[in-house]
């Protein structure tokens, strides 16, 4: 748990006022240890009163109290701040120990953008998520642990891959492009939100998806996640903040007395949801029954089952921490083996981080330090997003024949056209694919910061903060000759590639924090900042080498020279110059006014719009400091905000021209020049209320309307311009606008047990209004038959990436698919943006046993099943594999010659609700003088899903573009997710 010096100190001084004139006579002492009933460890400060009396204690280091009871004294009262409170008959005991649960507390302190404040005195809606209510389980990355906290904040694993990429969207998208992530801030430093991880070898399987920018992060090192949602709360971060920001602070040492905490975990995987293709001796009654006189192997197999393992999982941390009242400091060390459920893949991460702070001249100077390393390894298997006709190694394994066996019976060497007539030359045998794929990638970061404070005045301070962030990733992928992928087979392919990402910041603030009256308190920061951003990266490649016995990635010089290649970049460097304010008033803890602006000026963008200004306005009312509120209602607080923020997430050097050296060292023009090319600007407003009640629900409900203008785009030039791109701002606007309502009910409060139960739930609404530009069209789809196609259109009045499709009416006696206007026309059928998404936690203690749950879900949205589409269509059947689903109506040889088009028949309900983690434990305590807080834990992640989708996943999003201009909401044979089953230990000394 966070020490906080201020509470402790002030409570020192008040127990020394209580032992002044405390009576000792007849006294009574009574030893004990006060513990947080979620984690066991002991708290630090907490306060043991006799009540009626004012005598006390506080708790150590370790939460173990001691206090002398008077004569009379009956009853101890309990408290910790941010806890609920307790109070403990003495009842003749010796020794009570006693578990504080989490209560309601608006005047704990929350991380802002700069700063601190108090809840109480928050204008903007900003959500807290601490370390004890993050999700438990395989979890790589930072934004998984608050995946269904936070209302209108949506999570999606775009791949089930460990380490994968995540979809974060906070109130909707805004931006036609990319860009629709939000800004991550760690420990004060903003990040890049890229990975220096290189995209890897192109070729006909297609390109691999994506990883989590955020993976070098260890989430056993976060504190706190705090979600910041509106304008009036982002707007000190300007240009970047017009998607939400997301603050995470990590650990730091308690004061006290050096101590060790170790966490290990173990746990085993397998494929949460399956396809549903035919069987062995389902395909042969599907060949009798559709009059198909060929296509029996005579075998029955599982290629998917074929590809699969049981992936295990191994997690272990270490930290070590101490320190006094001039300085502090935490060690950490991490190491994650998370093996996946697809064979020959899998991640390995080695985090370690130092974080600490020293105070000198009486706290006058301080210095605070924060270093985080990490080492990313992964092994990928050959599943990419966007694969042609031969598919990737799940669309192989889906596709391929169930009465085939995967290994020839007479040479035990794998079933091709080689060897078995039944194989087609395009077919690939997912065991071969696997065995000729090797790709690994390695990313090493750092991230550094410094940053010394002098305390100039009374409530006046003035802190500069240095940080560094590099990035360096390595990336080797070969595949073998004999394996019979078209471009590859009697080749080979090997490639090697290098790249590096480095980012500097630095940032002076001012900050004022002091009563201007007695009546009004005045917290302000003013600022500057500087940031630079660079990347850059070589690579090669070549084909035709003389063996595929060596690592053809070490041997690329032995390549054919003619198809040897080599490429080299430099980004065009990006430097972000700010300059930026906030002032907060607070008017007898009643009236709350805060003012924020912040101009950036971006060398992303023209000369005639270097500088965009970004302000915001936001006032409150605690309704319960005017008194006319009933009892009952312990904190009630009305939230307005107006705010603008911008989004500048798009490639440097945009708005210039820019050329590039092709080969032989010709000059051409890539990117025309736009001096008016201006911001992405959001303009948010914001209405809420919070709420406590009786102590025991507390909660928020609040409007949102976020419109989002200046639509950055690019297009190719128009003839006779010279060939390039050129960007611009399209007409139009996007408005984000919802409703959103969190609760927390504290059910069962008591020594004996306690019962909490938490939710969320975002109603929200997605439109382009006022478009007048040319057709934007995206959502491509990949696979036998459907090249070119795209199934998502811009278009005004529809939300983004609704999908353009023909309207699938059914099958005819023939078998053949029919559609409106038969198929000539195109319609909006469906949205991806879900109309409401929610989150559910539970946790229950009794005792020293405790469990908790959290489920996540969304609704009213549709997916386009490209897999089953393109992968599996009736048209395989007596080649290879099918959609189980399609076995229906009509069986005649002519309906398996149904032509493969983009319709509604592939648009499913992607409604879904998943028991994302359960958690089940036991709280042994201290074992002899030395081992503490020894607790064992079980965890269940992805345990059950709820949803009419066929697919694998409904939480699912497989990421290709058209222009730059992304998908959404599309599945397209991607690595499965996993259901996993971990137990773990934690302990300290």
């Amino acid at each position: 748990m966070k020490l906080k010096l201020k509470h402790l100190l002030s409570q020192c001084l008040f127990l020394l006022l209580m032992l002044g004139v405390s009576s000792f006579a007849m006294a009574q002492t009574i030893t004990g240890k006060v513990t947080d009933m979620g984690t066991g460890e002991g708290l630090i400060g907490a306060s043991v009163l006799v009540k009626g009396t004012t005598t006390g204690a506080l708790t150590d280091a370790e939460g173990n109290y001691s206090v002398t009871v008077p004569e009379g004294g009956t009853i101890l009262e309990f408290s910790y701040t941010g806890y609920s409170s307790k109070d403990v008959t003495i009842d003749g005991q010796s020794t009570i120990n006693v578990s504080l649960s989490e209560g309601i507390d608006f005047n704990e302190l929350v991380v802002v953008g700069y700063g601190t404040a108090k809840k109480s005195d928050l204008t903007g809606s900003n959500v807290n998520v601490d370390a004890k209510d993050f999700n438990k389980g395989v979890l790589t990355a930072p934004d998984q642990l608050i995946q269904g906290k936070v209302a209108g904040v949506q999570i999606i694993n775009n791949s089930g891959q460990p380490g994968g990429g995540t979809t974060v969207r906070i109130r909707g998208n805004s931006s036609v492009r990319s860009g629709n992530q939000p800004l991550y801030v760690i420990d004060g430093v903003p990040l890049d939100g890229r990975s220096a991880r290189p995209g890897g070898a192109s070729n006909d399987l297609g390109a691999s998806a994506s990883s989590n920018p955020l993976n070098f992060i260890n989430p056993n090192d976060i504190a706190s996640i705090n979600v910041l949602k509106d304008a009036s709360a982002t707007a000190i971060y300007g240009s970047r903040g017009a998607n939400g920001v997301v603050i995470i602070t990590t650990k730091k040492g308690k004061i006290g007395a050096p101590s060790i905490d170790f966490s290990t975990s173990v746990g085993s995987s397998s494929i949460l949801k399956k396809y549903d293709v035919l069987t062995g001796d389902e395909y042969r009654t599907a060949l009798t029954n559709y009059g198909l006189t060929s296509g029996d192997g005579g075998s029955s197999v599982d290629a998917i089952d074929a590809i699969l393992q049981d992936g295990t999982t191994q997690n272990h941390n270490f930290s070590v921490g101490g320190g006094s009242e001039n300085g502090s400091y935490r060690v950490s060390a991490g190491y994650l083996n998370a093996n996946g459920i697809v064979q020959e893949s899998g991640l390995q991460k080695y985090t370690g981080s130092i974080r600490g702070n020293f105070k000198f001249i009486d706290g006058k100077i301080g210095l605070d330090y924060n270093l985080l390393a990490a080492q990313v390894d992964e092994d990928l298997a050959p599943i990419t997003t966007n694969a042609g006709f031969s598919g990737s190694l799940i669309g192989q394994a889906l596709q391929w024949n169930p009465t085939i066996p995967l290994y020839d019976p007479a040479t035990g060497g794998y079933s091709s056209s080689l060897n078995n007539p039944l194989v087609g030359n395009t077919t690939i045998n997912p065991l071969a694919m696997n065995a000729a794929w090797n790709d690994q990638t390695k990313v090493t970061n750092i991230l550094g910061s410094i940053s010394p404070y002098v305390k100039l005045t009374e409530g006046l301070t003035y802190r500069f903060l240095y940080s560094i962030n590099r990035q360096v990733g390595e990336r080797r992928t070969s595949v073998a000759s004999w394996i019979n992928v078209q471009g590859i087979e009697g080749r080979g392919l090997a490639s090697a590639q290098l790249e590096s990402l480095t980012t500097q910041q630095f940032t002076h603030t001012l900050s004022y924090d002091k009563a201007v009256s007695k009546s009004i308190d005045m917290n302000a920061v003013v600022g500057y900042e500087y940031q630079s951003y660079n990347k850059k990266g070589f690579g090669a490649s070549a084909q035709d080498f003389v063996t595929d016995e060596l690592d053809l990635t070490n041997i690329l010089g032995s390549g054919n020279q003619n198809s040897f290649a080599m490429y080299s970049f430099a980004d065009p460097s990006s430097e972000l110059q700010s300059y930026f304010g906030r002032v907060n008033f607070s008017i007898n803890s009643q009236f709350l006014v805060t003012a924020t602006v912040r101009a950036d000026g971006s060398s992303k963008f023209g000369d005639n719009n270097k500088y965009g200004v970004f302000p915001s306005l936001a006032a409150a009312w605690n309704m319960h400091e005017a008194g006319f509120l009933p009892e009952v209602i312990n904190s009630l607080k009305f939230r307005v905000g107006w705010g603008q923020t911008g989004n500048q997430e798009f490639p440097a050097g945009s708005s210039q021209a820019r050329y590039g050296l092709g080969n032989g060292g010709t000059l051409a023009l890539e990117n025309v020049a736009n001096p008016d090319l201006r911001w992405e600007t959001s303009t948010t407003f914001n209405i809420g209320f919070d709420f406590i009640i009786a102590n025991m629900l507390s909660g928020s409900i609040e409007y949102f309307n976020k419109n989002t203008t200046d639509l950055l785009f690019n297009f190719e030039t128009i003839q006779p311009a010279p060939a390039g791109r050129y960007w611009v701002n399209l007409p139009g606007n996007v408005t984000n606008s919802g409703v959103e309502l969190a609760l927390n009910a504290f059910i069962i409060d008591n020594s004996d047990m306690s019962l909490s139960i938490g939710g969320n739930v975002a109603f929200l609404n997605n439109v382009l209004n006022d478009y007048t530009g040319p057709n934007v069209l995206t959502g491509p789809l990949f696979g036998q038959g459907i090249s070119g196609t795209t199934v998502q259109r811009l278009e005004s009045g529809q939300p983004l990436n609704a999908f353009y499709l023909r309207e699938h009416l059914g099958v005819d006696d023939q078998g053949q698919s029919t559609f409106t206007d038969d198929g000539n026309s195109l319609f909006f059928l469906g949205d991806p943006n879900a109309d409401a998404i929610y989150g559910v936690a539970i946790e229950f203690t009794t005792g020293d046993f405790f469990a908790s749950m959290n489920f996540n879900g969304a609704a009213g949205h549709s997916i386009y099943n490209n897999t089953s589409n393109t992968v599996i269509p009736i048209g395989n059947l007596g080649s290879r594999n099918v959609d189980a689903n399609l076995i229906n109506g009509v069986s005649t040889q002519e309906s398996t010659a149904n032509a493969i088009k983009a319709s509604s028949r592939y648009l499913e309900d992607g409604t879904y609700m998943k028991l994302a983690n359960m958690t089940l434990g036991y709280t042994i305590g201290d074992l002899g003088n030395h081992i503490k807080n020894v607790r064992f834990s079980l965890t269940g992640q992805n345990l059950l899903v709820f949803t009419n989708y066929s697919g694998f996943d409904p939480e699912v999003n497989t990421v290709n573009d058209v222009d730059g201009v992304p998908s959404f909401g599309i599945e397209y044979i991607p690595y499965p997710s996993a259901r996993t089953v971990l137990f773990g230990i934690n302990f300290s000394f």
